[in-house]
């Protein structure tokens, strides 16, 4: 089968970065799926991963964690779905990745692909979906659903991925004021689109912008990017007893600023429950289901920004580049061999 990989971690603009290569079709574990890929996106995670994570000598790694297919074939235990049907999912971080012609993948994090979506289109939200989604209701415990929620929820950097989904989220899904970060007119054009009820300016002190909006504090914040870097004005603009929830891999992160007011720290992490195989792993299954619904039903939108074509490996260093570049809104998306 086709495939992009790579031997050695190397700047994005040398050809051998990431190759055009020819694999074995992968063998099934008893729960798996084999999905017959379409279309895949590509996130931050891919970047870090090609630029600093060596596979075993002789071995090729393949990135790529979402994806839309079509399911060839079902391992021996698994019930949830069949040949034939059309899934979204996000992968495993321990596993060979999507950028390839066929994928193995355990069907308790696969959802099925919205009815109303194309693929490339579908292929914008898992990933990004299920770590919002998680940070949101999992992490910070806002009440799924609930549209008497009080307060204020903050949102650094809502023009990437995760922060495209989560203003959608909690916009349409709770009843906290969405305050979004940007600092270009089209990143602030994107976070209203998505329906953020205000867009502040990330250059500028955090609680600052908060305070100008006429809005004293906030309940949640969710730091998506330069959590270090914020840390203190993120300190200043949640309430007492407010929570924080970040993505990011600062150095280090000093937390001891938040005792006086009871904050709670939470990370989001979305590959933790299929990496330790956790008992509630299937949650991802019915989270990606709910999403696949609620984007059916109008409430939820596409996050795709760009389409780069065929899935190869000069197509994917141009992905990378364009992600490494730190100004990509939204979703970037790659489809068909």
């Amino acid at each position: 089968m086709k495939a992009v990989g790579y031997h050695v971690p190397l700047p994005i603009d040398d050809e051998n970065s990431l190759l055009d290569l020819e694999l074995p079709v992968p063998e099934l574990r008893p729960r798996d799926l084999l999905v017959r890929v379409q279309a895949i996106s590509v996130n931050p995670a891919d970047v870090k991963l090609r630029a600093s994570a060596a596979p075993p000598e002789g071995t090729a790694r393949i990135l790529g964690y979402d994806a839309v297919g079509i399911v060839e074939a079902v391992g021996a235990e698994a019930t949830l779905f069949r040949p034939g049907d059309a899934v979204f999912y996000a992968g495993s971080i321990d596993r060979p990745g999507t950028y390839a012609e066929l994928h193995a993948v355990d069907e308790r994090i696969v959802g099925h692909k919205p009815a109303s979506l194309g693929i490339a289109e579908a292929a914008a939200l898992p990933l990004t979906a299920i770590t919002a989604w998680e940070l949101l209701f999992d992490r910070l415990g806002v009440p799924y659903g609930e549209k008497t929620s009080e307060g204020a929820l903050l949102i650094v950097n809502g023009a990437g991925g995760v922060g495209s989904i989560l203003i959608q989220l909690a916009r349409r899904l709770t009843g906290l004021t969405v305050i979004a970060t940007a600092s270009r007119p089209d990143t602030i054009a994107w976070c209203r689109r998505m329906g953020a009820h205000h867009v502040i300016d990330h250059h500028q002190p955090l609680d600052e912008g908060i305070r100008a909006l006429g809005i004293p504090e906030v309940q949640y914040v969710a730091s998506l990017t330069a959590t270090d870097r914020h840390l203190p004005a993120i300190a200043r603009a949640l309430a007492p007893q407010g929570a924080l929830a970040l993505i990011d891999d600062p150095a280090t992160l000093d937390i001891v600023p938040l005792k006086r007011k009871s904050l709670s720290v939470h990370w989001e992490l979305m590959f933790t429950r299929p990496l330790y195989g956790t008992p509630d792993m299937i949650r991802q299954h019915r989270l990606l289901n709910e999403v696949s619904a609620l984007v059916d039903a109008g409430l939820l939108r596409t996050t795709l920004r760009e389409d780069l074509g065929p899935i190869n490996a000069a197509n994917l260093r141009r992905a990378h580049r364009i992600l490494e570049s730190g100004a990509s809104i939204g979703k970037l998306v790659l489809f068909g061999f």
